[in-house]
């Protein structure tokens, strides 16, 4: 998210001075890292739970466009820095890998049946595919159908044009051309503290790793793009717009597989159905990752539970935030979110041989010597005051921003990175309202489709996907 700004204001306000402080070491070590996320191109190609289906049996897809809208704007800048050398080659951080989703039993199979016939005719999602044939489905995905029963009623849907994406080298990358362009970058530095002046300037205090040396840095604007630990980092500003804003944190896990042997059975990322009371980001799926330059496999996520809001946090981070304006809708939200509660015991508390047997519900003759577990990234679902409930839990982000705009953040996991620039857009409409009429023209050159529904138009979304496959190099 910070790399994302920092690109966007670099390209429309090139006198501004930019500075990035950063707590480790490096860069893209958090929820970027290509190993925390499963690096997929979030556009509802596959991915269920953004179409849900309506008490009537009719399938919603009105986030399904919506979040395939969000990640068009973002391959449009993604290809004009691609154009513009800031970027370098395409498949050092974006590769094509078909998008399918995969289900079982009767009920599952007509409901994917449904969901093809609701997407199949929408510009967006031209080129899907439905079968519950399991011949075409091994055509699609050979390693789905080696050792499944035979009978089993199973449906899934295929579509070429989906991405997988390595987001952490899509940061250093964008990092590489912010510190070649003027910005400092400031590793090893940890925010310890956000005061706001009377000039309405901020204060940011932070501490220097390597020495201990504690330093103060003034800005005229600020944005937190910390990850979970955005929402510590608000609080301590003392903005009235946080108030009430809690987090809940979620941990997990994958199998993992290098082994070039299994890697070769299966090119593709196949989404399942959530379990009940799981959350979104829950929604087991069988990847195909494309990183370094190198092919993997990676089954999950299992989830578990940590109170700390970075893999690199405390034990502490969650009970540092809880405070008396947060501390109701926090428990309205435990006390709502039983089904949610239950399902994270259960994976606590579920033993290798089931989670492996998960992955075999996926790949029937999948071996455990082939895969190893890694631990992925924290995730900060959102809790937020409710005037109905008290308390909501909310699986998708949230831009907090100051009244006058002078410091912003992000809160929230799913979808994340893969919209990060209609977020960032967000962030510059919402603190840089002055520049509107200035910057107009900049960002229609950088986003041509900026402000416009793509789903209103058949033309122009078939035209603007090719014009950005085109220039990403993947399928159109």
């Amino acid at each position: 998210m910070s790399a994302t700004l920092g690109a966007l204001l670099k390209q429309l306000q090139p006198d501004w001075s930019i500075r990035v402080y950063e707590a480790l070491n490096d860069v893209a070590q958090e929820s970027s890292n290509p190993w925390n996320n499963a690096g997929t191109g979030h556009s509802a190609l596959c991915e269920l739970n953004y179409t849900p289906q309506k008490p009537d049996g009719s399938i919603d897809i009105t986030s399904a466009v919506k979040v395939n809208e969000q990640f068009q704007v973002s391959r449009q800048f993604w290809s004009f820095l691609v154009d513009e050398g800031a970027l370098p080659e395409p498949d050092r951080f974006i590769n094509s890998t078909p998008h399918m989703s995969f289900v079982w039993g009767r009920d599952n199979v007509e409901y994917l049946r449904k969901r093809h016939e609701a997407l199949e005719g929408h510009p967006l999602f031209a080129g899907m595919e439905f079968s519950d044939d399991p011949d075409v489905i091994a055509g699609w995905a050979p390693a789905l159908m080696v050792g499944r029963p035979k009978g089993q009623p199973i449906a899934a849907t295929h579509i070429l044009a989906g991405t997988d994406v390595d987001f952490g080298a899509l940061t250093r990358n964008l990092f590489s051309y912010l510190t070649a362009n003027g910005v400092e970058l400031a590793l090893g530095h940890h925010v310890t503290g956000l005061r706001r002046g009377r000039d309405r300037t901020w204060t940011v205090s932070m501490k220097r790793g390597a020495t201990g040396e504690l330093i103060d840095v003034r800005a005229r604007f600020v944005f937190v793009g910390a990850g979970g630990g955005a929402l510590n980092l608000l609080q301590k500003s003392g903005i009235p717009e946080i108030r009430g804003f809690g987090g809940f944190p979620v941990s997990g896990e994958f199998l993992r597989t290098d082994d070039p042997a299994v890697v070769a059975k299966h090119q593709a990322k196949v989404y399942g159905k959530a379990s009940v009371g799981a959350p979104p980001m829950s929604v087991p799926h069988l990847d195909t990752r494309v990183v370094d330059g190198s092919a993997s496999l990676m089954f999950g996520p299992y989830a578990g539970f940590s109170p700390k809001f970075l893999k690199s946090g405390s034990y502490l981070d969650l009970f540092r935030s809880i405070r008396l304006h947060n501390l109701y809708p926090m428990i309205r939200v435990a006390l709502s979110n039983v089904d949610l509660l239950k399902y994270l015991i259960g994976q606590l508390a579920a033993s290798k041989r089931s989670k492996f047997d998960a992955l075999r519900e996926y790949m029937p003759d999948a071996d455990p010597k082939d895969w190893y577990r890694i631990t992925a990234g924290q995730r900060v679902q959102v809790i937020k005051r409710d005037k109905e409930k008290g308390g909501v839990l909310q699986f998708g982000t949230e831009v907090v921003t100051a009244q006058d705009g002078s410091i912003a953040g992000l809160l929230g996991a799913s979808p994340g990175a893969s919209t990060a620039v209609p977020i960032m857009l967000t962030v510059l409409e919402r603190c840089f309202p002055d520049k509107k009429s200035e910057w107009s023209g900049k960002l229609r050159e950088m986003i041509p489709t900026i402000g416009e529904h793509l789903a209103a138009d058949e033309a122009k979304a078939a035209a603007t996907m090719g014009a950005t496959a085109q220039a990403l190099h993947i399928h159109a």
